[in-house]
């Protein structure tokens, strides 16, 4: 696609803030929902802080060649409740946390050594279009269902007494804000075109604060979108407002969590060790289809340049750091490649910009209240353009496929039902998602399609790119 701001490119430090503000409201819905689904002391504000350490370390490690944002990951939800499983102390769960974070971040740091010594050609040739493409469909329509939850739904009101607020009000608000993103996108100028979700995320909210005021108001439950407690709770926490209220220090997860060394065990560290590494292989399929996806909208291939090696290393030791702070280990977020589509800013000084802003927002804590005031029916409508978008640019990725081709077809349609149908395997605290299920089906029925096929036919046949490192030099000899 056609890009505004390329990926070596440097905005204008006013609209810098603007687009970095853009993509920090893209990821920080998600980004905030891990610690609070969590609990047991982890805070929104030290996942913050830990993303943005964390997609820092993702920049420098990918030498700022790959535009994406690292937040928390929700394929780690198991694996960190099981590090608090068991009546253990919150000071051993957070160190578990750290720890199971490490563990699977190394996996990541041996599989870039493997990347490293025997190349990624083989890569390219094990998951084709045919496979990779219906793969990044599925990470958007996944999603889908999350969307339109949000979308039909406010935030909780000021008291348990309050019903909730109507499905109807709520998506009221949501497709305003769908449109108005829709409308900058696409009617906008060039400014408009650059920052449509910050556009669509104010009148959005500015919509569901009218409804609000006027069922506070008039007594109509129905009505009453936001929860302007949280501000409440945020600006007040003692009763009264003090400077604390406003800058505040983050709860950062490693001075609670050095408290729980002496009650490490082999025990939980074994548990810990079961929880993390599994899934961390079964995320390392969605670090693949992520950088996959955005080499098509950027029109590099990022397996190239800068590498399948330094993605992986910066994704792993990223997500270490990130966990050392906040807790939460850290993957790239199809919310930030879906950004960089729709507004066509590949500019990874922006990303670096939003990373910094994110560390400096957890200080600031009338913005954190902001955010988490945010109702979610706003951000739905966001995330239909956004998820919906991750779902399309998969699908054009089958352009370059011969679907007359039954196999072709049959490859396809097995990736693309198991996903939407939602095929995922639980072994324990252990889940293989959804996404991760789809790919390895795909890739089996893609090998087994292709016995007895001709090596033209075999992308993996061609060159054999599974002989070792030696074994071609030999061959150059």
């Amino acid at each position: 696609m056609k890009l505004t701001y390329g990926i070596s490119d440097k905005p204008q430090a006013g609209h810098l803030l603007v687009f970095a503000l853009q993509q920090m409201l893209a990821i920080l819905a998600a980004t905030i929902a891990v610690p609070m689904i969590i609990g047991n002391g982890m805070t929104p504000a030290a996942a913050m802080f830990g993303a943005g350490v964390g997609t820092i370390t993702y920049l420098l490690f990918t030498k700022f060649k790959s535009p994406v944002f690292l937040g928390s990951s929700f394929a780690f939800l198991g694996s960190m409740s099981a590090a608090f499983a068991g009546g253990v102390s919150m000071q051993l769960g957070m160190l578990g946390l750290i720890v199971g974070a490490a563990l699977a971040g190394m996996v990541y740091v041996l599989l870039a050594l493997i990347v490293k010594s025997v190349g990624v050609g083989w890569l390219n040739r094990l998951m084709p279009p045919v496979v990779i493409g219906p793969t990044v469909a599925i990470i958007g329509l996944s999603l889908a269902k999350n969307a339109i939850g949000d979308l039909q739904r406010g935030d909780v009101m000021l008291n348990v007494d309050t019903p909730a607020a109507s499905p109807f009000a709520a998506m009221l608000c949501g497709l305003i804000t769908l449109f108005v993103v829709m409308a900058c996108s696409v009617f906008g100028k060039k400014s408009l075109r650059l920052i449509p979700f910050i556009i669509g995320i104010l009148v959005g909210y500015g919509c569901a604060a009218i409804l609000t005021a006027i069922g506070i108001s008039a007594n109509i439950p129905s009505i009453q979108i936001i929860d302007f407690s949280v501000f409440r709770q945020y600006l007040m926490p003692d009763g009264n407002v003090t400077l604390r209220s406003f800058l505040r220090v983050p709860d950062l997860i490693f001075p609670e969590a050095f408290r729980g060394i002496g009650q490490m065990n082999g025990t939980y560290f074994l548990e810990i060790l079961a929880a993390y590494v599994p899934v961390a292989f079964v995320v390392f399929s969605e670090h693949i289809a992520d950088h996959k996806n955005l080499s098509t909208i950027i029109g590099r291939d990022l397996l190239v340049n800068p590498g399948l090696t330094r993605t992986l290393l910066g994704d792993g030791i990223g997500s270490m750091l990130g966990a050392f702070f906040g807790g939460c280990p850290n993957t790239t977020y199809g919310e930030s490649i879906a950004c960089v589509a729709i507004t066509g800013n590949a500019s990874t000084v922006t990303i670096f910009a939003a990373a910094i802003g994110c560390i400096l927002l957890s200080f600031i804590t009338p913005l954190i209240a902001f955010v988490d005031s945010i109702p979610s029916c706003v951000m739905g409508g966001v995330c239909i353009a956004l998820y919906g978008f991750i779902a399309v640019s998969g699908l054009k990725m089958l352009k370059q496929v011969d679907l007359d081709q039954n196999r072709n077809l049959f490859v396809a349609s097995v990736i693309l039902i198991a996903g939407i149908g939602g095929l995922s395997l639980s072994f324990g605290p252990v889940t293989i998602t959804e996404v991760a299920s789809a790919l390895i089906l795909g890739i089996l029925t893609n090998r087994i399609l292709l016995i007895g096929k001709s090596s033209s036919e075999d992308p993996l046949q061609i060159d054999a790119p599974f002989k070792s490192a030696s074994a071609k030099k030999k061959r150059k000899k």
